[in-house]
């Protein structure tokens, strides 16, 4: 025969009394279903009816502290977004700068190309055959490439430039006082910085700049229309 559990084995041996009547008998009121703590468990712990959920460690410390933590994280947020803004800029900036260099190539291959007719249309002009229906086309035709920012140079007087001309003949002449362009033979074209084509032209330095093996040799330099004047007047 199996002997009854004594109160000893569990607690006091007192009997506990647990109320669940839904109507509270003093008051008539209704009362709210309440969750006991699972076994084993102690009240307030994760995975219990009641307990509270675990404290952010920022909890811990005080408030200054965590102003100081919430002003490094400010901190760190804004700098990545400056270096980002920052990347996008210079990304942006090379695009457009690309994307300029790569029209401007492609404008000045076009151009290039269109410099012979530009040639003839000049060459027309000096011999006053540029009339009717023809000089309607190259003047439109000189508009649009002025347009793409095409732009001639080179003219008679202009001081010598070897980055912009091209030496085709050379003399002395007391005429000048340095190294001039006496003579255009073809003009040149340039688009924005670029030069496309150097104007070839003939250049005339000081007689003082004749050198003097030339002068020993009594090489002949080019009289000037002054110098013929007087040689026809002597005559």
């Amino acid at each position: 025969m199996t002997d009854r559990p004594t109160g000893r084995e569990f607690g006091d041996g007192e009997p506990v009394v647990r109320d669940k009547r839904r109507i509270d008998p003093d008051t008539g009121a209704l009362r709210e279903p309440s969750e006991a703590p699972a076994a084993g468990a102690a009240p307030g712990m994760p995975g219990t009816p009641g307990a509270q959920p675990p404290r952010d460690p920022s909890d811990l410390i005080g408030p200054s502290a965590q102003e100081a933590l919430l002003t490094e994280a400010l901190a760190e947020r804004t700098a990545d977004l400056q270096r980002l803004q920052a990347e996008y800029v210079n990304y942006k900036r090379r695009v457009d700068r690309d994307r300029e260099a790569s029209r401007e190539l492609v404008i000045g291959s076009v151009l290039t190309e269109l410099l012979g007719i530009l040639d003839d249309v000049g060459r027309a002009r000096e011999a006053g055959e540029l009339e009717g229906a023809f000089k309607a086309v190259a003047e439109s035709l000189e508009r649009v490439t002025e347009k793409l920012g095409l732009v001639k140079f080179g003219e008679k007087g202009d001081s010598f430039d070897p980055r912009i001309h091209e030496a085709l003949l050379h003399n002395y002449s007391d005429e000048v006082d340095g190294p001039t362009a006496t003579m255009v033979m073809q003009p040149g074209y340039r688009l924005g910085e670029r030069v496309l084509r150097a104007a070839r032209v003939a250049v005339s330095e000081p007689t003082e700049q004749l050198p003097a093996d030339a002068v020993q040799a009594d090489v002949p330099v080019e009289n000037t229309d002054d110098d013929k004047a007087a040689d026809q007047s002597a005559e």
